[in-house]
């Protein structure tokens, strides 16, 4: 039976170049897909990974309409067996639910891949329906890490160097720690101290303050 699956995970785990492994995969066996995705950072139309890989993909808008786009791509002879939806949190959750319904319906496997919350810890509405739909929901082993070298949880974003909480929820940047914009994954101790790789780097260049803040009660008897 076709499944809807949602690959999780923060940014820098692996989400695309999963992605890109999973349509080779499948498309060496015979079967036809189509690479969906939205907001990529290397520009539109184009699905790619840190590591270097790229594919071309249809760009989704809001306009998109998986059903119809199906429909359609069948009614013209193309064989489409499976979706890759890379970038799954930037849609709307009437297209997840289109996602869902071409699982049902037409027996189109769905894998779609994302992070699940923003730089505020909420989540995106697009990830909060694909976990209330998804017959499973996988959460990807290669684990990203904080600065502290802790599992990351959660991720941040940056603007000008300094980790912000506050703003429009969707600013595509990248994990590039000179751009404007830009993102970067935490534990969330470090995510709720606001304490990025710079903020620890120039408190280490102070030796007698500690990373973290001190209880300074008085402990004396």
């Amino acid at each position: 039976m076709a499944e809807l699956v949602f690959f999780s995970g923060t940014m820098d785990c692996g989400k695309s170049t999963l992605a890109l492994q999973l349509d080779h995969n499948h498309s060496a066996r015979g079967r036809g897909g189509v690479i969906y995705t939205r907001n990529d950072r290397a520009g539109t139309d184009v699905l790619s990974s840190r590591l270097g890989l790229r594919h071309p993909a249809v760009e989704v808008t809001d306009a998109t309409d998986f059903w119809d786009e199906v429909v359609v791509r069948r009614t013209h002879g193309e064989r489409v067996d499976y979706l890759v939806c890379d970038e799954a949190q930037f849609y709307s959750v009437e297209q997840v639910e289109q996602l869902a319904q071409l699982v049902d319906e037409l027996g189109v496997d769905v894998y779609a891949f994302g992070i699940t919350a923003d730089f505020r810890t909420r989540l995106f509405p697009g990830s909060a329906r694909l976990i209330e739909l998804a017959d499973r929901v996988e959460v990807l082993q290669v684990q990203s890490l904080c600065w502290c070298g802790a599992r990351a949880t959660h991720n941040a974003r940056t603007v000008g160097g300094e980790m912000v909480v506050h703003g429009e929820q969707v600013v595509v940047g990248d994990t590039d720690a000179s751009a404007e914009v830009g993102y970067e994954v935490l534990c969330r101790r470090h995510h709720m101290r606001r304490m990025t790789v710079a903020v620890a780097r120039a408190v280490a260049t102070t030796p007698d303050t500690l990373p973290f803040e001190v209880d300074r009660r008085d402990t004396r008897r």
